[in-house]
């Protein structure tokens, strides 16, 4: 257990590794949230005409 903690205790890994999900993670749903305004915007301009 005391390898564990030791390793945790660096911080730093853990802290980069976590910024970069959270990054990709804001990314990914930057990305979706377009798909969906431009399938919206799609559907309502085909229910126009």
């Amino acid at each position: 257990m005391s390898d564990k903690q030791s390793k945790n205790s660096k911080g730093k890994p853990a802290t980069s590794r976590e910024d970069r999900l959270k990054a990709a993670l804001k990314a990914n749903m930057a990305k979706r949230k377009a798909q969906a305004r431009a399938r919206a915007s799609s559907s309502d301009d085909t229910q126009k005409e």
